[in-house]
C-alpha cells in the first residue's frame, strides 16, 4: 500500500498578502485525495522522532540550542523561519516521517513524505528553511538497525545539497548524488559524492539526459540497496528562484526516471518534497502531484 507522510501544517507570522509557498503542504493532500489518486488512508501522521536518532546525526549542543529556543540572532535569521516551539514540533515530526517511510518502502517499495528533503542542515547549524536534515537522520536509522548497507541519496532539488553532503563527507555507506543549479544558492558548495552543476536555462533535454546517464551509472557502481530521493520541483521554468529551464512535463519525466530505475532494480525508495517557488501556485502543486501520480501508476 502507498504510505505518505503528512505532519500538520505549521502557520508562520508574516505580513498581510504574503504567500508563503508552505501553504502546499495542506493543498497537495486534498488534491491528491480530490482526484482519486490517493486516499485518507495512504496518509499517516507521524509522532515526533526520537531524540536518540536526531543527536545520531546532528551534535548535541546544536539539537539542544534548537530545542529550548536559545539559537542567536544570526543563527535564527540562517534559517529563514522564526524560531517558535511550533516549528521544532514540527520539524521532529517530519524526521519521523522519513524514518517511518524507510518501514514502508522496504514493505511496498516506495514511499513518500509531504514535507522534508530538508538537505540544508548541517550536523551544527540549520539554513534555507531547514532545521534537521530527515534525509540524513532516516540514513542513519537505516544502516545502525542493518536495514540497509550502501544508500544513494538522489538529491535533484536546484539548490544542493549542501547538509546531506556535509553530514555524510566521511560516510562512504551513504553516496550523496546532487544535481543542481551552478550559479544557485548556496553560494559556497560543499563536495558531495557527485555534483552535478547545472548551468542558467538548462532545458528538458539536457537535463533529462544527464540526469539519466549519470543515475544508471550510479546504480552500477554504488549498488545501492536503498534510494532517498530529494524530489524538489524548484527546476522548473516557473519557479522564482530557480534559473533553469525545465518544463512541467520535463520535471514529470525527471521523476519517472528516478521512481522507475528504483522499481525495476527493486530498490526500495523514499522521496522527500523539496522545495517550488513557481509564482503560480497551480504550478507548484502540479509538479508536486505529477511525484505521487507516478508512484502510484510505477509501483502499485
Amino acid at each position: 500500500m502507498f504510505k505518505i507522510a503528512w505532519a500538520p501544517a505549521y502557520v508562520l507570522s508574516l505580513p498581510p498578502n504574503h504567500r508563503f509557498p508552505m501553504s502546499k503542504y495542506e493543498v497537495l493532500p486534498q488534491q491528491l485525495m480530490y482526484e482519486g489518486t490517493v486516499k485518507p488512508d495512504n496518509f499517516f501522521t507521524p509522532a515526533p522522532v526520537g531524540e536518540q536518532w536526531i543527536v545520531r546525526t546532528h551534535d548535541d549542543a546544536y539539537w539542544k540550542k534548537l530545542a529550548s529556543q536559545s539559537l542567536s540572532p544570526q543563527e535564527i535569521r540562517r534559517t529563514g523561519f522564526p524560531l517558535t516551539p511550533e516549528l521544532v514540533q514540527r520539524e521532529t515530526v517530519i524526521m519521523q516521517g522519513t524514518l517511518q517511510c524507510t518501514h514502508y518502502a522496504l514493505q511496498h517499495g516506495v514511499a513518500m513524505n509531504i514535507a522534508g528533503g530538508t538537505h540544508h542542515a548541517f550536523t551544527n547549524k540549520g539554513e534555507g528553511f531547514c532545521l534537521l536534515n530527515d534525509i540524513a537522520i532516516a540514513s542513519n536509522y537505516l544502516l545502525d538497525n542493518g536495514l540497509a548497507k550502501q544508500i544513494l541519496v538522489v538529491d535533484l532539488d536546484v539548490h544542493q545539497g549542501n547538509g546531506t553532503a556535509q553530514i555524510f563527507r566521511s560516510e562512504p555507506r551513504v553516496f550523496t548524488f546532487s544535481m543542481h543549479g551552478s550559479n544557485n544558492y548556496p553560494l559556497q558548495k560543499e563536495h558531495s559524492d557527485l555534483d552535478i552543476g547545472l548551468p542558467d536555462k538548462t532545458d528538458d533535454n539536457f537535463y533529462l539526459k544527464t540526469l539519466d546517464t549519470n543515475l544508471k551509472n550510479l546504480l552500477d557502481t554504488v549498488q545501492p540497496d536503498f534510494i532517498f530521493f530529494q524530489s524538489g520541483v524548484d527546476i522548473l521554468d516557473t519557479d522564482k528562484l530557480g534559473k533553469l529551464s525545465v518544463t512541467r512535463e520535463g520535471c514529470k519525466q525527471r521523476d519517472r526516471i528516478v521512481l522507475e530505475a528504483a522499481k525495476q532494480n527493486n530498490i526500495p525508495l523514499v522521496a522527500s518534497m523539496g522545495g517550488g517557488y513557481s509564482e503560480d501556485f497551480r504550478d507548484i502543486i502540479e509538479a508536486h502531484a505529477n511525484t505521487y501520480r507516478l508512484a502510484q501508476e510505477i509501483f502499485f
